[in-house]
């Protein structure tokens, strides 16, 4: 049977009978197969992860097993750091190919390549500027990166990488999420002046040449959707509804969600700071909601809401359902049995991955 025709069949198959097939499945093939499992994952397919974690973690620790098959329950851009960081004995699966990132597809190879081309009408980017990819970005971005001496950052790194980008270059072009670059460089007090907004479909990105010749950061006009629905009026709400409450927020929330917040961190930096949290203490948390559901259940003694009064979950991360990890499952049972090749393998290319995997150093190495 045909993956699509399974996948049919695992639809119109009851899903606690699907869930004993997983457990199943992950019992007959134990070490040979590793489980990654993102934060925002839904807890269905959450509950069967070997570990958890945000996207570079779960790649670091699938690069320190010797699990030769890995199944990133998560989207595209993280299974693709997965391979560039694991062996080449290790095979990287993603449960459904659909699953993206709408921001990571807001900045793709055209449009930076032309970026750097209309940069160099104005300056001289490879003597000048530092590319920068948060890691929510293609392969091929971070390869680009890694081309162009520049680096990747996480949402927990990236004030120490800015530092480390002006130290080498005196201007950045950060990319994808604009806000995660401008929340970052506001925290280390850089001027708005200092900045600009390239929008990737606009001569010059929308600005002037005196713009451009005077900014520090160059900021490109991409966003994650999930947490563009947190507004500053929900925080206000929050505040009115609930004294001594807490407002948390990903610093991929727009800088006025931001300005009004109390704490901002990563997702690991989120939920440490809920568990370290006394009894009692309150939170409104703006991110997403799979990840704010988990923690409520997880911290029944701390009040905690989401900050939205709207759904907003990753609908791409919510694709890895159920009856795509058992298929990933039985995929990799038939490749170990049958010696068949594997359903949905991620694979960078060798001369992208060289590149990619030195942006990745160059980051993994700051102190």
């Amino acid at each position: 049977m045909n993956a699509q025709a399974l996948l049919t069949q695992l639809y119109d198959t009851p899903e606690t009978d699907i869930l004993e097939q997983i457990s199943s499945l992950k019992t007959e093939l134990g070490d040979q197969v590793l489980i990654l499992g993102h934060h925002y994952q839904r807890e269905e397919v959450f509950a069967f992860a070997d570990v958890s974690g945000d996207s570079l973690k779960l790649s670091q620790q699938a690069a320190e097993t010797t699990a030769p098959y890995v199944i990133f329950c998560g989207v595209h851009f993280m299974a693709e750091t997965a391979d560039i960081l694991t062996s080449d004995e290790q095979t990287v699966i993603l449960p459904d190919l659909a699953a993206g990132c709408s921001m990571a597809d807001m900045a793709d190879d055209e449009q930076v390549e032309r970026c750097w081309a209309e940069l160099s009408d104005v300056i001289s980017p490879d003597l000048c500027v530092t590319p920068v990819t948060y890691i929510n970005s293609t392969a091929s971005l971070k390869s680009f990166c890694g081309e162009h001496g520049g680096i990747v950052c996480t949402s927990g790194n990236a004030q120490k990488v800015l530092e480390w980008s002006w130290n080498n270059r005196e201007k950045i072009l950060f990319f994808p999420d604009q806000y995660l670059g401008e929340n970052t460089a506001v925290a280390m007090g850089i001027a708005d002046e200092d900045m600009i907004i390239w929008d990737p479909f606009l001569p010059l990105g929308g600005n002037t040449p005196e713009a451009i010749q005077q900014a520090r950061l160059i900021l490109w006009k991409g966003f994650c959707s999930v947490h563009q629905f947190f507004k500053p009026e929900h925080a206000a709400t929050m505040r009115n509804n609930h004294a001594d409450i807490e407002i948390l927020a990903h610093p991929e929330c727009s800088r006025d969600v931001c300005e009004v917040s109390d704490f901002i961190g990563s997702t690991e930096m989120i939920i440490k700071h809920v568990s370290q949290a006394p009894a009692g203490s309150k939170f409104a948390i703006a991110t997403e909601l799979n990840l704010v559901n988990r923690l409520r259940i997880q911290f029944p003694d701390k009040p905690i809401w989401f900050l939205s009064p709207m759904i907003c979950m990753c609908s791409t991360m919510f694709r890895t359902d159920p009856q795509h990890l058992c298929l990933a499952l039985t995929s990799v049972r038939d490749a170990i049995k049958h010696n068949h090749s594997v359903s949905n393998q991620i694979t960078v290319p060798h001369e992208q991955q060289r590149w990619a995997k030195l942006s990745l150093e160059r980051m993994l190495n700051l102190v």
